[in-house]
């Protein structure tokens, strides 16, 4: 009767407001220790990972993959700034 959809909105509400959480988090930490290329990265993904989105609803699941493994690689980017 439909049951795993509800698991399956619940799911991406959840990865939304974490991805949403990590992203924001990864930024405000980037300014407040003065790290700009660690901004940037994290704003790249943030913006590959919208356009990640907007790839979804157009139904290209290649660019769709493209986009998050993008993003993924600058959020990384964004982190390893921060660490080293």
């Amino acid at each position: 009767m439909g049951g795993g959809n509800d698991f399956e909105k619940y799911a991406v509400a959840v990865i939304i407001v974490f991805g949403a959480l990590i992203i924001g988090g990864l930024m405000a930490a980037s300014m407040t220790f003065g790290h700009r290329n660690g901004f940037l990265f994290a704003l790249g993904g943030a913006t590959a990972a919208w356009i990640s989105g907007n790839a979804l609803l157009l139904d290209r699941p290649r660019i769709y993959a493209l986009f998050v493994g993008i993003a993924a690689l600058m959020l990384v980017g964004s982190t390893l700034t921060l660490v080293l």
